[in-house]
């Protein structure tokens, strides 16, 4: 049954609502609306001029319209007066393909058409920094390994503790919260949850975060790598495809009893666990242009070693059992964890790009190749063959375009928008004159 906003505002006491959607670079855009309009947006949508974000259009295209998906809408928890509610971006009464909440929704119907309901949980970490961003908000917080630090968490007991009540109240079902690996940075984690919910969740918790934060005087940053020579913010995802969606699923098709005939068997991987895991790994230095999207993210998959001893990052394509130091970690039957995003990942397209490459292993039956149960961090030059991830922005943007079969899931309209303005972006980093070059070349 479709929640009518209307009556929501009316039950809840909800004076305004936040329309909101989010355009290729991940940047979170709204409209205010008051809810004695609520119903005419509800059916309609709030207008926007889509060349004003970054979306690929101009300022000649007609209005798009973000209509309201009502299964999304939650009350914002520091201001029950405002719900946010995602909407689904329309013009001239045709989904936005290359919106990206509209890739993500055209791929899960396009698994659920072959019986494959993905469900995902993701690992937020982010940095608490000056309100200048200039450095880590805790001037205590210096040790070389911070990573569970039990005095640094409760510092910043207060920001922590309020997202994590407002997560309970919501029914996230939040499990877990600590101080990461590098000084400043913190990691939450919340129940699993069918792809597009998941990425609502994701899309909301950065919002929340970041407004809880400004509430305590602080800045919150998923920014991949905002301090150098500390840990990068990553967003593991943890990944399982079930026979139906939402509550009505009953059983993991990724998940088998360990037994020995093969790789991913003996771990408790299905057949299609394998060759949806044999996707990501075919299809992963192109899933690095999503994954990784921006100039700084290459600074975390190509890190020297941290302060702390290691980076947390991949650099290789690579995956293995219960060890972090490869990009694809197997920690238990029925599901694996992806490690390659990082913060900076669109919410959406994170789940989009997850569904269509291992929609496309499934289908074309792709093999992971060999696991390898190393410490890539000590030994992975021993490895041979295994592609090297990308070294930077451009790099990955090439090997996303030249892989038709990634940019074909992910759709025409999106793949050639997403390269055409990323390419642009690449341009503009690439014009900056930076103070490394005068320090190195002004006395040649």
């Amino acid at each position: 049954m479709t929640t009518d906003l209307e009556k929501f505002a009316a039950d809840n006491g909800v004076k305004y609502f936040m329309i909101s959607f989010t355009d290729l670079f991940g940047g979170q855009r709204a409209k205010l609306v008051p809810a004695q309009a609520i119903a005419d947006m509800q059916e309609d949508g709030a207008g926007f001029a889509g060349f004003a974000t970054w979306l690929d259009m101009t300022p000649a295209h007609p209005d798009m319209l973000a209509v309201p998906d009502p299964s999304s809408v939650v009350q914002l928890p520091w201001k029950p007066e405002v719900a946010w509610v995602a909407g689904n971006c329309v013009m001239e009464g045709e989904d936005v393909a290359q919106a990206p909440r509209n890739v993500l929704r055209r791929l899960i119907d396009e698994a659920a058409s072959e019986g494959l309901h993905v469900k995902t949980g993701i690992e937020a970490e982010f940095f608490l920094m000056s309100p200048d961003g200039g450095q880590i908000s805790d001037e205590y917080d210096t040790a070389a390994k911070p990573c569970y630090d039990q005095q640094a968490v409760m510092r910043r007991y207060d920001v922590v503790r309020e997202i994590c009540d407002y997560m309970l109240d919501m029914g996230w079902a939040p499990y877990q919260n600590d101080h990461e690996d590098a000084n400043g940075q913190f990691e939450m984690n919340w129940a699993f949850d069918d792809a597009l919910r998941t990425a609502d969740k994701h899309s909301f918790f950065k919002f929340m975060t970041k407004s809880v934060a400004e509430k305590h005087g602080y800045r919150a940053t998923f920014m991949p790598k905002p301090v150098e020579g500390l840990t990068g913010n990553g967003c593991h995802a943890h990944i399982s495809v079930w026979d139906a969606a939402g509550d009505k699923a009953k059983t993991n098709v990724f998940a088998m009893e360990p037994e020995g005939s093969s790789q991913t068997a003996e771990l408790g991987l299905s057949e299609k666990g394998r060759h949806f895991l044999g996707g990501i790994m075919k299809h992963a230095s192109a899933l690095a242009a999503i994954t990784n999207p921006t100039v700084n993210s290459y600074k975390r998959i190509n890190a020297p070693r941290t302060m702390s001893g290691a980076t947390w990052a991949p650099n290789t394509v690579t995956w293995t059992g219960n060890n972090r130091t490869h990009m694809v970690r197997v920690p238990g039957p029925g599901r694996f964890e992806l490690r390659l995003p990082d913060g900076a990942v669109n919410p959406y397209l994170l789940q989009a790009v997850i569904i269509a490459a291992g929609l496309d292993g499934i289908r074309t039956k792709a093999d992971p190749g060999k696991r390898h149960d190393i410490d890539m961090y000590a030994e992975g030059h021993k490895v041979r063959g295994a592609p090297k991830l990308p070294l930077n922005m451009l790099d990955a943007l090439r090997e996303f375009e030249k892989d038709k079969g990634l940019t074909t899931m992910m759709g025409e309209e999106f793949s050639r928008s997403y390269i055409k303005l990323k390419t642009a972006e690449w341009k503009d980093f690439t014009a900056h004159f930076s103070q490394w070059e005068r320090d190195n070349t002004l006395d040649i």
